[in-house]
């Protein structure tokens, strides 16, 4: 193939073209004159980008670098101002039109989705429906989330209490090659509409999806420099983002996640960090297998397991056990491997090499330790030169390594567990607790046991969309899963600074000087001892009527 030809990966693609993609890469925020592209493979000033279902270059974007990040967040940092002053009606109002414009632009989303992840299909849908709902959500809840709000002052009828909440600035988003639409929008557009700026850094293996909506927001309406876009390598172009913005939101590894937050303390600034999981599913013994075995083909092998989200740890009651590995080989067996555009595929590629290379070492690591692979197991270089079969593993152990990290591919390993108390006790011997899966006959029984399972979303009957999809509720993580938490208004209000108004209606709050000091003192505890007595029996009340 010459250097001239259109690689497969994009020729293939119903409404893509090369020279759309490089239309798009002149969008990213520079410092300086942009590359013109045509340098050798290497050059230090621009970042070859790949189709992973091809291995096929498909385009080049600029490696930027601390000179064009302080450049981009000065400029973000200027329109900013006015946009603060934007009444949240309409802040919202543009990110109503954006989500729009997303649903009616989606073949294209699509198609720039799929070539540069090489996920199938099915899954980039499943990823671009959840830009506009998100939209429809901050832009229907910020004005009121933003809103003034009225407190209980230190002396009701003589003093008031109000608290506003402000912007915090510019807001630094880093997001995942794996969501690289969702993850960074479910950042970007609350902290838009909370009044701040952004500046996004994709991962560089995703730029293009990135820049495509930056596009689309100032089509929008979105006011100029308000959203920038840097791209390059993490090393370069993370550490002076961090130190330039005022909030930072990062989804990826946890490794990466303790450098980020160790910066962003030292900058004294906030941090929301989703991080990595070795999530639980667990089946108790009246669960229906058949329907169970049906919802862990989804848990553990959407986007061909590249889901921070999705089960690896599979724990099934005895008496279900046998019944529903059967079933879920079988359901695993029926899945199909694909790179095409079309909606035939249930599993697309994986990202590059090192994923594949990652997911190759954890099978094989478990299989020298004793597991059985029942199904799966093998690389599919026919169908992709990083397509991995789904894998379901039996026998796995426990110090295996990939029982113990995130595989972060089409990866399962089934255990059978005594009963529900073994499994909610294997389901927590893990550092991580971002999500989990409960599946059970008995919907309250589910649900008590997810209250017991130390992670920041438990499912019950349901992979993960009955957490991930119920936008008004907060999404995130215990333990080495991460801070913070996205979506639901802490989504929104994580990106705002609160300032408290209190107003005296008598002057200063002091001693009075016509009372004797120690009369006062007896007096106003004694007035205190009746308040406290007073709001209990309200308490008590409320709460009753609560209950009924």
């Amino acid at each position: 193939m010459s250097s001239t030809d259109t690689p497969t990966a994009v020729g293939d693609a119903p409404t893509l073209a090369a020279r759309r993609l490089d239309g798009l890469a002149d969008r990213v925020a520079r410092s300086r004159p942009a590359d013109d592209g045509d340098g050798p493979s290497g050059d230090p000033d621009v970042i070859d980008v790949f189709a992973p279902a091809t291995d096929e270059r498909i385009g080049r974007v600029p490696a930027c670098d601390a000179d064009d990040v302080e450049a981009a967040v000065e400029r973000a940092r200027d329109a900013q101002a006015a946009w603060a002053e934007t009444p949240a009606t309409e802040r919202a109002r543009v990110v109503d039109r954006f989500g729009d414009l997303v649903a009616e632009r989606r073949e294209e989303l699509l198609d720039v989705l799929q070539v540069e992840t090489g996920k199938s299909r099915r899954t980039a849908v499943e990823e671009l429906f959840d830009v506009p709902t998100g939209c429809s959500y901050v832009a229907s809840e910020a004005p009121d989330a933003l809103a003034e709000e009225r407190r209980r002052g230190v002396a009701p009828g003589i003093t008031t209490a109000t608290v506003t909440r402000e912007p915090v600035g510019v807001v630094g988003v880093i997001s995942p090659w794996n969501y690289p639409l969702t993850l960074s929008m479910a950042d970007a557009i609350p902290a838009l509409v909370a009044g701040n700026a952004v500046v996004l850094k994709p991962d560089e293996k995703t730029p293009y999806g990135a820049l495509l909506l930056s596009e689309l927001l100032e089509v929008a309406g979105l006011p100029d420099d308000l959203f920038q876009v840097v791209t390059g390598e993490g090393p370069e172009v993370g550490p002076p983002l961090i130190d330039a913005v005022d909030y930072v939101a990062f989804t990826g590894s946890t490794a990466t996640g303790r450098t980020i937050a160790e910066r962003a303390g030292r900058n004294l600034i906030g941090c929301s960090l989703e991080l990595g999981g070795n999530n639980p599913l667990v089946v108790l013994g009246d669960a229906d297998v058949e329907e169970v075995a049906r919802g862990a083909v989804q848990a553990c092998f959407s986007n061909a397991g590249q889901l921070c989200l999705s089960a690896e740890r599979v724990y099934v009651v005895e008496s279900a056990y046998d019944a529903f590995l059967d079933a879920f080989v079988r359901e695993t067996e029926a899945l199909t491997l694909g790179t095409g555009y079309d909606y035939d595929a249930d599993l697309g590629s994986l990202v590059d090499a090192d994923q594949l290379a990652r997911v190759e070492s954890h099978v094989a690591d478990a299989r020298e330790r004793g597991a059985t692979v029942e199904t799966g197991g093998r690389a599919r270089p026919d169908v992709g030169p990083y397509c991995y079969e789904p894998t379901v593993l039996t026998g796995v152990d426990p110090d295996a390594t990939l029982a113990c990290e995130e595989t972060f591919g089409p990866v399962a390993a089934v255990t059978p567990v005594p009963d529900a108390a073994a499994a909610v006790d294997a389901a927590n011997d893990s550092p991580y607790g971002l999500n989990a899966s409960v599946w059970t006959a008995d919907r309250e029984r589910g649900a008590e046991i997810a209250r017991e399972i130390d992670c920041g979303t438990v499912n019950v009957n349901d992979a993960f969309l009955a957490t991930w999809g119920a936008v008004d509720a907060p999404m995130g993580g215990f333990g080495d899963s991460g801070l913070g938490r996205r979506h639901g208004r802490e989504g929104i209000q994580r990106y705002t600074e609160t300032r408290t108004v209190g107003v005296s209606r008598v002057g200063p709050l002091t001693f009075p000087e016509r009372i004797p000091t120690d009369w006062f003192v007896r007096g106003a505890f004694a007035a205190m001892g009746v308040g406290r007595r007073v709001g209990r029996s309200l308490d008590a009340v409320r709460r009753r009527l609560s209950r009924r």
